[in-house]
């Protein structure tokens, strides 16, 4: 999914779809986006709509009218909406060398207000295994992750390792980074990075119990 920043306009639209939603419980259609913004033809509604699509903050539906739907990605697109409550995208077994909000990883969407979190979430990762139990973060819980390729000390990552994923606590020294379990029946990992790649995902930032509603 890209990243690539909006424009002021496709931040206007895309606050508008996100209200209407909100406010509606559907997205607008064409003409109604071309209304509000004064638009000469549904055409040029659609042609914004496309260019949100192709940035990744929505999908379109082909034939329907109101075939809008918002992405994960949405949310960091709109830094001034606190209390909207938007979809995150929920991310289970990760397939080996996908990106990790590749289609084939997401298993559905949960709508969450993001002001719950210590930092905002783009997605939430299904945690398997307990090795995170002394943090609060059980065999199922869902882990609220903020995209960043960065992290500092004592940070809890979201981490990749060859083609595996995991949450661990991140410590550097130097070269050597140790992925850290916050449980004393799991050993931690050690990466020296001079030999091997550690991506960082993201940071965890809150836990959601899988029985939210969506």
């Amino acid at each position: 999914m890209s990243q690539r920043p909006l424009t002021k306009r496709q931040k206007e639209v895309l606050t508008f779809v996100a209200d209407h939603i909100e406010s509606a419980g559907f997205p607008p259609t064409r003409n109604e986006l071309a209304k509000h913004f004064g638009f000469r033809s549904p055409n040029a509604a659609e042609s914004h709509l496309r260019a949100l699509e192709n940035k990744g903050v929505i999908r379109i539906e082909a034939g329907h009218s109101r075939g809008i739907t918002l992405t994960g990605l949405s949310i960091a697109s709109l830094p001034a909406v606190s209390t909207r409550r938007m979809p995150l995208p929920l991310v289970g077994r990760v397939a080996a060398g996908s990106p990790i909000l590749a289609q084939e990883n997401i298993e559905h969407e949960y709508r969450v207000d993001p002001v719950l979190f210590s930092s905002r979430p783009h997605y939430l990762l299904r945690v398997e295994g307990n090795s995170m139990r002394d943090a609060g973060i059980l065999d199922g819980d869902l882990l609220a992750v903020h995209r960043t390729p960065e992290a500092q000390n004592g940070q809890i990552v979201v981490a990749r390792l060859d083609d595996e994923v995991t949450v661990k606590r991140f410590k550097r020294s130097g070269h050597m980074v140790s992925l850290l379990p916050e449980n004393p029946e799991f050993q931690p990992i050690q990466i020296d990075l001079r030999h091997q790649e550690l991506v960082i995902e993201g940071l965890g930032v809150g836990i959601v119990r899988p029985h939210i509603d969506n």
